[in-house]
């Protein structure tokens, strides 16, 4: 039972990550209604902003000033790259965000170099008990903040004038323009929101482990996560990406029986193994708005 409440509170705290940057995937979709590949980009550039601003100040401020930084990215590039390619197929505006991600990571990169960068968090690789079982605090810090940042999204789309003005945006844009809804504001907005929640998945992927050039790789993940919550469900991201970061973390314990056929890291396809059944069963997500088309 101790092993398996530890396994469950590690997959919360994986699965808060995958719902952070799945959140970002579908923000971004539901007001421009194209996929944006430059959220590991982002993930990135947050995890670098804290490791060299916690030099200089107490972590929860780089933290916040890293954020406000890399959502400040997340406006530009939407404004330079993205504005620009309005009315273009969505295909050549995923494209271009893909070219993006790849420039921002060469950058980042440079900043992280070859050795592991150490975040300076406040947690590192402690524990503390909980239940009478030992989990690691940045587990735990992962999930407490997660919880309370969708909270405040989930209020901020719903009684914010703002909010407001971004979900009718997102049902239907030239209503909204002619409502006086400023598209391109929803649009920047979009961005920097989900830069934001990218970079702080990037925080939380660091702690306690250190911060690596390859780490963009688990923002990969968000991927399994939307299809099986929905592409344009913010609720749905959240939930798929604590169950698929709980599943993994299981297989992971609990799957060595699987190990001499599919090896010991077959925990890692758990997620996309998920996101094949659920395009073959439900292609539009649990929580996804399915597509009518009338004839």
């Amino acid at each position: 039972m101790n092993e398996f409440v530890a396994t469950v509170v590690r997959g919360l705290g994986n699965g808060s990550i995958y719902a952070l940057l799945a959140l970002g995937f579908v923000i971004i979709y539901k007001s421009m209604r194209v996929i944006s590949f430059a959220q590991p980009a982002f993930m990135m550039t947050g995890g670098v902003l804290v490791s060299y601003l916690v030099l200089e100040m107490n972590f929860f401020l780089a933290v916040v000033v890293a954020l406000l930084l890399t959502a400040l990215l997340g406006a530009g590039v939407e404004r330079v790259a993205l504005r620009p390619m309005i009315g273009k197929p969505v295909f050549v505006i995923a494209i271009i965000t893909l070219g993006v991600d790849i420039v921002i990571r060469t950058v980042v990169n440079s900043f992280i170099g070859l050795d592991i960068r150490q975040m300076g968090d406040p947690w590192g690789l402690k524990q503390v008990k909980v239940l009478g079982v030992n989990v690691d605090q940045r587990h735990l810090a992962t999930l407490v903040t997660t919880l309370v940042v969708v909270a405040a999204l989930f209020a901020f789309y719903r009684w914010s004038r703002t909010g407001l003005a971004m979900r009718a945006a997102s049902s239907d844009q030239e209503v909204a323009q002619a409502q006086g809804v400023s598209v391109g504001r929803v649009f920047s907005l979009s961005w920097a929101l989900a830069a934001m929640l990218a970079g702080l998945a990037g925080v939380f992927l660091s702690t306690g482990i250190g911060l690596e050039q390859n780490l963009w790789l688990t923002a990969l993940k968000a991927l399994p996560v939307i299809i099986l919550g929905g592409l344009d469900s913010l609720g749905g991201a959240v939930i798929a990406g604590l169950a698929i970061g709980v599943v993994e973390a299981l297989v992971g314990s609990y799957g060595g029986n699987l190990s001499p056929v599919f090896g010991g890291d077959f925990f890692l396809v758990v997620p996309y193994l998920l996101m094949l059944l659920v395009l073959l069963l439900r292609p539009y997500g649990l929580f996804g708005t399915r597509e009518v088309e009338r004839i």
